[in-house]
């Protein structure tokens, strides 16, 4: 398994960045955490942890 892979964040806990969304009070965290996603972009610039978001999402359901 690839370093990244294995060094990649399970939960919102161990997420860095972007605490506007995802920190204790955000919005995207309490959609999360109420399992009720919608459908969404994820736009950025390689290497800002839209892969990593995905799949803690997907984590999280």
């Amino acid at each position: 398994m690839p370093l990244a892979e294995r060094m990649r964040p399970r939960s919102l806990d161990d997420y860095l960045g972007q605490a506007h969304l995802v920190g204790p009070d955000a919005i995207l965290r309490r959609v999360i955490e109420s399992s009720n996603i919608p459908s969404m972009i994820l736009w950025g610039p390689p290497g800002v942890g839209k892969t990593t978001l995905a799949y803690v999402i997907s984590q999280a359901l």
